[in-house]
């Protein structure tokens, strides 16, 4: 250089004058903390721009979650902070002074499609396990999962996405569905036997009064994980034959920032949600929650309204966190449920009657706490408050109605018409021919208290529904250790109390051509309404319930080495149910007072074996039960049989449901991307609750069925590759009675009915399949990246036909006069497809289809008396009568699943 500079001076300054510029110009320093949502460090890529200064700087931060950033000159920087887990983080700086820029950049969890690898075994939090040493196939889905497939609900993300789960939509609306895993049933109606038990942030959710679960309070957008676990669980209590499902809430830690999505499209559905959650240095975090949904409904006079709120706050310091959750829907929901095969042949958007509405309130507060003593021991537990309000009304067909004369008036009405005002009534020869909607038999007899409750037509049934229930529970996990075994124990109690109101009443009225019910005043209370087959005709509850449920459970998991897990568990459970009847109290015939105790101790144990890191083996055995709920226990007593599932009579005790349960497979790829299982079950129901003839006919009551099996095989496989998530899955159940039963059959047509179309029974026989189970269930999906902004995923659900309701016997065929339709519903397959579009990281388009290719499918079907004719007419009395008794006509109903229906919307990120 001093060589060029001697000859070329001209040069030389040139050369040297930018860097002489630089050491002139002042710079500083930015140092960066960087942790992860508890406040650990993590190591993060980063990049440092400045583009007036031509900076442009890649980073990486250490161990210790920090890096610092030297020598740069004055002016604002722009940084981006990403990570494989974690939300991108962007930030503006100003530089302009020599002494350090200090800022701790705490992230976010991103919403990405990220493995479940511990979970927790127990309602309560602190004992979670590897997925791969519990004993049976446990499925997990995140956050992301539940966004990215396109799910309304919680309801309809298992029946998309989880195997041997799939829905029946008796009632209609997309809130409302029956969800069944592997033959074991959740439903929000009530008279269902349930099956599954549901848990969210430690609180049983299956409602004190009946065990239904409705679907409406679940807040879809405040869940972070959603674990099922399959078989007959101890350690979730009651309830859990089939299955429990276990649902865990964002966090300011696992949800910050704030986020707003807007949509709307088919079937008249807008749709709004927004949440925001964060952080501060003082240990507070705080995540809220809210969801609008409105919908005309694709069926007719179907509308919805959903309004859902959560909200959580918590504190945390290194070894203690407490949280308290609140949460409140105020729901209307109409679900004009199944529907006569032939009409929906014409027009698929029918309804049969109406309305069917159903109104949910219920303010929900959930106290939390969780202690970690030492490196050893974690104590946990929670105290949580729960009021729900239900009110029905539903519009239906009399069907004490169908074998009546209906049509003229006789004399003695034609006059209380008159002397009542009316007029225009038929003064003869009034016919079903002629009258395809009659009425004025029923005005009449409800003016004279004759017989309404057999001439009208119409009911308008309410029902209200009031319920409080609360509790705690506490556990403790300890885990102990050394030279390659392991040891961890957990052991905890639960107490809840549960108060229940519950009114029912029925009015009388006829059917109107929109298939409305005009309601008179006349009521099945045993005086207005009449007599009905010469007993006065009263549909009356006034229910009160006292419900206190304790228990306390253990589980221990031994490991003597890195390739045996042994596990072994327990829970015994006390219930008390004492019903207090407010109409016929004191505990004579009819009134529905009772004293009821149930106790029972449920054992499980299995092992896991892992011979290599590619896969492994388990087996477990397991038992689980339930008590009868008030409904069951109200309409028990043969001698006071009852017509519907939810009217009451007597209720001598039913015994507890006992479930069996029987798991054995193999599972791999745990620590790879592609994980799979294969795996065979059988769980034996003991003393099953069915709905029984009895030998009144048309009658029936709740009585202890002997036994019912479900077992079958179940395949699963799913891949997460860096753009493309794959998954599926094949299921084969076997669902049936495992005893003789003689069961309701009016419907049927292998019926004991001394002729067609009259009352009869069926007899179930071992081997026979249940209902509304299919036997084949397969789901796949694709979830793919295109590009870093254009995402796409796809699904595919098919089930097999399954057996109607009615059909227990498997023996239905139809004759085309007396009997219409089949006993079953057809196989079918919907296809769904959705997208989303990154405008940039604020904001982001979204599309979904449901039913892609507008496929008309069933996922349930009855057997039912019909009331009309081909063309759509009411009629009474079909057929002439045999042995002065009339014949009804019965059809087939069918729960029609939704048509293709198109949706978008925006979410804005901040």
């Amino acid at each position: 250089m001093p060589f060029l500079c001697e000859r070329l001076p001209v040069l030389c300054v040139l050369i040297l004058f930018p860097a002489v510029l630089s050491a002139q110009q002042p710079v500083g320093e930015i140092r960066l903390d960087v942790q992860d949502p508890s406040g650990a460090p993590v190591i993060v890529s980063g990049l440092l721009e400045n583009t007036s200064a031509g900076v442009r700087r890649r980073f990486q931060t250490t161990a210790a979650g920090t890096a610092a950033l030297r020598g740069l000159p004055y002016g604002t920087y722009r940084i981006e902070i990403s990570g494989n887990e974690f939300e991108t983080q962007s930030m503006t700086l100003d530089v302009q002074s020599s002494s350090p820029v200090l800022r701790t950049i705490k992230l976010a969890l991103r919403e990405a499609r990220y493995k479940v690898d511990v979970v927790a075994t127990t309602p309560l939090e602190g004992s979670g396990q590897r997925v791969e040493e519990i004993p049976s196939p446990v499925q997990t889905a995140t956050s992301e999962d539940i966004g990215s497939s396109g799910a309304l609900d919680l309801s309809d993300f298992l029946n998309r996405r989880l195997n041997a789960v799939y829905a029946n939509g008796i009632q209609g609306n997309p809130y409302q569905q029956d969800i069944n895993y592997r033959g074991y049933t959740a439903s929000p109606l009530l008279g269902t036997p349930q099956g599954l038990s549901i848990y969210m942030d430690g609180v049983r959710l299956n409602q004190p009064f009946g065990d239904v679960v409705s679907w409406d309070l679940i807040p879809k957008i405040a869940i972070s994980e959603t674990t099922l676990l399959p078989g007959s669980n101890p350690l979730f209590g009651l309830n859990t034959l089939g299955g429990a499902l276990s649902l865990q809430t964002k966090t300011g830690y696992t949800a910050s920032g704030t986020s707003l999505e807007l949509g709307g499209g088919s079937f008249g559905r807008k749709t709004a949600s927004l949440e925001h959650g964060g952080t501060n240095s003082k240990g507070l975090d705080w995540y809220l929650a809210a969801n609008l949904f409105f919908e005309d409904g694709w069926r007719e006079s179907s509308p919805s309204d959903v309004r859902q709120f959560f909200g959580r706050v918590g504190w945390r310091r290194s070894r203690t966190s407490i949280s308290l959750s609140v949460a409140y829907a105020n729901n209307s929901l109409t679900g004009n449920g199944i529907q006569e095969q032939r009409f929906l042949e014409r027009d698929y958007s029918s309804v049969y009657t109406k309305p069917d509405i159903t109104n949910n309130r219920s303010p929900f507060l959930n106290l939390g706490i969780r202690h970690t003593a030492n490196a050893d021991l974690t104590l946990s537990g929670n105290v949580y408050y729960r009021s729900i309000r239900t009110n029905i009304f539903n519009g239906d067909i009399n069907e004490n109605s169908l074998d009546q004369s209906l049509y003229q008036p006789s004399a003695a009405e034609r006059a209380a018409l008159t002397a009542a005002g009316y007029a225009g009534f038929p003064a003869g020869g009034a016919t079903a021919a002629n009258t395809p909607f009659p009425y004025w038999r029923c005005i009449a007899q409800v003016l004279l208290n004759d017989e309404p409750g057999e001439k009208c037509n119409g009911l308008l049934n309410r029902s209200n529904t009031r319920q409080h229930n609360y509790g705690a529970s506490g556990q403790g996990a300890w885990s102990t250790g050394s030279r390659g075994w392991r040891n961890r124990l957990t052991a905890g109690a639960a107490y809840d109390r549960s108060t229940v109101g519950f009114l029912q009443s029925t009015q009388l009225g006829y059917l109107n051509p929109d298939r409305g019910i005009t309601g008179l005043n006349a009521f099945a209370d045993g005086v207005t309404g009449g007599d009905v087959d010469g007993e006065p005709f009263d549909n009356r509850v006034d229910l009160h319930g006292l419900m206190h449920t304790a228990s306390v459970y253990a589980s221990d998991t031994f490991s003597p080495n890195n390739q045996w897990n042994f596990t072994f568990s327990g829970r015994y459970n006390r219930i008390v149910v004492t019903n207090t009847d407010r109409i016929t109290p004191g505990g004579g015939a009819g009134s529905l007072d009772g004293h009821n105790v149930f106790g029972r101790f449920n054992p499980a144990a299995g092992v896991t074996y892992s011979p290599a890191r590619t896969w492994s083996a388990y087996f477990s055995y397991s038992e689980g039960s339930r008590a009868p709920t008030s409904v069951e226990l109200g309409c028990a007593d043969p001698k006071r049989p009852c017509k519907l599932p939810n009217a009451m009579a007597g209720d001598p005790p039913l015994d507890q449901v006992i479930t069996r349960t029987w798991e054995a497979g193999v599972r791999g790829g745990q620590e790879s991307r592609v994980a799979w299982n294969a795996g065979w079950f059988r769980a034996d129901n003991r003393n099953d609750i069915l709905f029984v003839a009895s030998e009144q006919t048309g009658f029936g009551y709740f009585k202890n069925f002997g036994k019912t099996r479900r077992q079958g095989l179940e395949l699963g496989v799913n891949s997460r590759f860096s753009r493309l998530t794959l998954g599926g899955g094949y299921t084969l159940l076997e669902a049936t009675y495992q005893s003789p039963e003689l069961v309701d059959g009016s419907s049927n047509s292998a019926s004991n009915a001394e002729a067609k179309g009259l009352d009869g029974s069926i007899q179930i026989e071992p081997g026979s399949r249940i209902p509304l189970v299919p036997r084949h269930m397969f789901k796949a999906y694709a979830d793919l990246d295109i590009t870093k902004k254009l995402a796409v995923d796809l699904s595919l659900n098919a089930f097999s036909s399954a057996f109607a309701r009615g059909n227990e016997d498997n023996r239905h065929q139809p004759d085309g006069v007396y009997y219409l339709g089949p006993g079953s519903s057809p196989g079918y397959a919907v296809t769904y497809l959705g997208g989303r579009y990154k405008v940039h990281r604020h904001l982001q388009f979204f599309v979904q289809i449901n039913n892609l290719f507008n496929r008309k499918y069933y996922s349930a079907a009855q057997l039912g008396p019909t009331a009309f004719t081909a063309g759509e007419a009411f009629i009474a009395r079909p057929f002439p009568p045999v042995d002065g008794e009339y014949p009804v006509r019965h059809a087939t109903f069918y729960a029609p699943g939704a048509p293709r229906g198109i949706w978008g919307g925006l979410k804005l990120r901040f």
